[in-house]
């Protein structure tokens, strides 16, 4: 039994910088399974380079709130999410940050509010969520959170937890591939699913002063390591990935994001901090071409951080 773990601030820190490792360490395997939502190839690389940002941020927070920690770390992803993956994760974990406030001690109890609070946060700022995803994989470790212990503070539960959201989410990204007609003809499981397992076992390690379970993804469809890149034999994806930071107010923002839906998919958007304008807005979508939708922002107020990649995988 565990009599003391690392679930303080510092523990936090070394939660996202052991993450920000661990994806680098999986970044090509998970790239070379990422066939959804288009085959680009890039979602080990997008989380790796959002863990990375929140890593940075977290480490320079002078704090002993857990939450602060965590929503400073969040606010740095956000700033410089890559993707699909990359953004759900930032916005996760400014959703788990959110119950965290005023505590400097992470507790089963309080582990499964911000699972919760994560849940809720990242359905909501997809358009169009689909299960068999990262969604799904964070759906399931929600659930297990919330009855995998007693309610109560204790290092016990707090283990009970942790073990009980990693084994939920790998069964989760084991079903993956059957929720996905993608998946299921290609035979693999979900990148992003998978890399939040990695993320999530490396929570539990960090706070149990444990190591990665080394048969953690054993077994798991399309993950062996001989496996070609899957991706590759996808056709190239058609239009542009445009990504940007904006601020507006929460009007403007769901007029915004009706419009980008009516001009394209796999539509995000997230507030990043509270401004004077309203919100600051992480927004994602993938569009034909980027020019349309760059005006249709602008219309509104001048957008930062903008990036556009196209579909392929290659800068546009």
């Amino acid at each position: 039994m565990h009599t003391k773990t690392a679930a303080n601030a510092a523990g936090m820190r070394k939660w996202l910088s052991k993450s920000e490792e661990c994806l680098g360490n999986h970044s090509d395997r998970l790239n070379a399974i990422n066939i959804f939502p288009v085959a680009d190839g890039d979602t080990g690389t997008n989380l790796y380079l959002t863990i990375r940002a929140a890593s940075n941020g977290a480490a320079v927070a002078e704090t002993e709130d857990v939450g602060e920690v965590l929503e400073l770390a969040a606010q740095a992803a956000m700033e410089e999410a890559r993707g699909n993956s990359g953004t759900l994760f930032a916005v996760m974990l400014s959703a788990m940050a959110e119950p965290l406030h005023g505590s400097t001690r992470l507790t089963g109890p309080l582990l499964a509010a911000a699972l919760h609070r994560a849940q809720i946060r990242s359905w909501s700022a997809l358009s169009d969520p689909v299960p068999g995803t990262m969604l799904s994989v964070l759906e399931s470790s929600a659930a297990a959170a919330g009855t995998a212990g007693p309610a109560d503070e204790s290092n016990a539960t707090l283990s009970d937890v942790l073990n009980g959201v990693v084994e939920a989410a790998r069964k989760a990204v084991v079903d993956t591939e059957a929720q996905l007609q993608a998946l299921t003809e290609a035979e693999v499981v979900d990148a992003g699913g998978v890399g939040l397992l990695l993320i999530l076992d490396t929570l539990r390690a960090v706070v149990l002063h444990e190591d990665l379970q080394e048969d953690l993804l054993d077994g798991l469809a399309g993950y062996n390591v001989q496996d070609p890149h899957l991706y590759a034999d996808f056709p190239d994806g058609d239009g542009v990935e445009v990504m940007c930071t904006v601020n507006l107010s929460p009007l403007d923002a769901a007029g915004l994001r009706a419009k980008l839906d009516e001009m394209g998919d796999s539509v995000i958007m997230s507030a990043v901090t509270e401004v004077e304008e309203g919100y600051r807005w992480r927004l994602h979508v993938h569009t034909e071409a980027s020019e349309p939708v760059l005006e249709q922002i602008r219309s509104l107020a001048e957008p930062s951080n903008v990036s556009v990649t196209s579909l392929s995988g290659t800068p546009a």
